[in-house]
């Protein structure tokens, strides 16, 4: 009978171990359970100021972007710039071309340096250089008229030597004329002559205009009232073909 109650007591006390076993382990699980749960909150705490920081690298990045947009807007501007710069340095340009550039003007002894030299090919035929000096273009306007020594009388201008426009000298430029000393027929009579006035015609071709050149002529110059004068040349060659 003592030996019954006894093992019942040991049984009892086993229970009561167990239970207190089992009642750890729940609160253990409960603990754990606890433990997971709170895991997700940790990391959706933890994931929430790296989305905050995302959010922030975003919008540096779209501020950046936007900084990043406005450089070809400001080159552009740059660029819009330098293309009136330069149309106005080009405006600029041909304003001074035009302020400093003048009108043509007529060709006279007053502007022009005119010469009277002999060749030799053709014969019998004196070559007149006028050289513009002036600071202006002038046109050598028709023929030159001569006047050799005290003649009264026209010498006579060569029609056929009309050149296709008027030559127009700007200045150092030289326009030329012949002078045939004696024309046909042969046997006429030949005047000496030592000095050359040299007359320019305006446009209108109604008599000289402006100062007349004065000129010496080469040694042993002889010419008849049948020579002839060309139209002034832009080319020598143009004027000794006659």
């Amino acid at each position: 009978m003592r030996n019954r109650i006894r093992t019942t007591a040991l049984a009892a006390t086993a229970l009561l171990a167990a239970l207190s076993l089992t009642a750890c382990g729940g609160n253990d699980n409960a603990n754990d359970s606890k433990a997971g749960a709170a895991a997700p909150a940790a990391n959706a705490t933890t994931t929430t100021p790296h989305t905050d920081k995302d959010a922030k690298d975003t919008k540096d990045a779209k501020e950046t972007g936007s900084g990043t947009a406005q450089a070809p807007a400001q080159n552009a501007s740059t660029t819009s710039k330098g293309s009136t710069g330069g149309s106005k340095s080009g405006k600029s340009s041909a304003g001074s071309t035009g302020s400093g550039s003048k009108s043509p003007v007529t060709c006279t002894g007053s502007n022009t340096k005119v010469t009277v030299t002999k060749v030799s090919r053709p014969i019998n035929h004196l070559l007149l250089t006028a050289t513009n000096t002036g600071s202006a273009p002038c046109y050598a306007y028709h023929a030159p008229a001569l006047g050799f020594d005290d003649a009264q009388a026209a010498f006579p201008v060569l029609r056929d030597s009309i050149p296709q426009a008027v030559v127009t000298l700007e200045p150092g430029q030289s326009a030329y004329a012949s002078i045939g000393l004696s024309g046909e027929p042969d046997g006429q009579e030949l005047h000496k002559g030592t000095h050359l006035t040299v007359y320019f015609t305006g446009k209108a071709n109604q008599g000289s205009t402006g100062a007349p050149a004065k000129l010496t002529l080469p040694a042993g110059t002889s010419w008849g009232d049948n020579g002839f004068v060309t139209y002034w040349q832009s080319e020598m060659a143009d004027a000794l073909m006659y």
